[in-house]
């Protein structure tokens, strides 16, 4: 499998006062058809999606990309949501990312 990594890392979700937490790592890995062109992630607990993390950037099929959440929160439990450049939506709810350690997004 390819890797990319955009930078470092994506460093997600940064807020103003970050409470003592660990930054959350995983992979984000698209075995879709299409670009990745948009990737938001909130707590489970949130009502709002983040800002997109893939921001002026997409991510192709066939690759990853290593994922911080530098959010301050103490919880592994997460939302996602995923758009592609052919105008398809996924949701996912709930998930555990520290347990998963990646997130494969396909077409099935």
């Amino acid at each position: 499998m390819k890797r990319i990594l955009l930078g470092a890392t994506l460093a997600a979700l940064t807020y103003g006062s970050a409470a003592v937490a660990e930054d959350l790592e995983f992979f984000l890995i698209n075995e879709s058809s299409a670009d990745l062109i948009g990737f938001n992630v909130s707590a489970a607990t949130s009502d709002a999606w983040e800002d997109n993390l893939l921001e002026g950037g997409y991510l192709a099929p066939g690759y990853e990309i290593g994922v911080v959440i530098a959010d301050g929160l103490s919880t592994c439990v997460y939302d996602i949501r995923g758009q592609f450049s052919d105008g398809g939506e996924f949701e996912d709810y709930g998930l555990d990312l520290c347990d998963l350690g990646s997130y494969t997004f396909t077409d099935g």
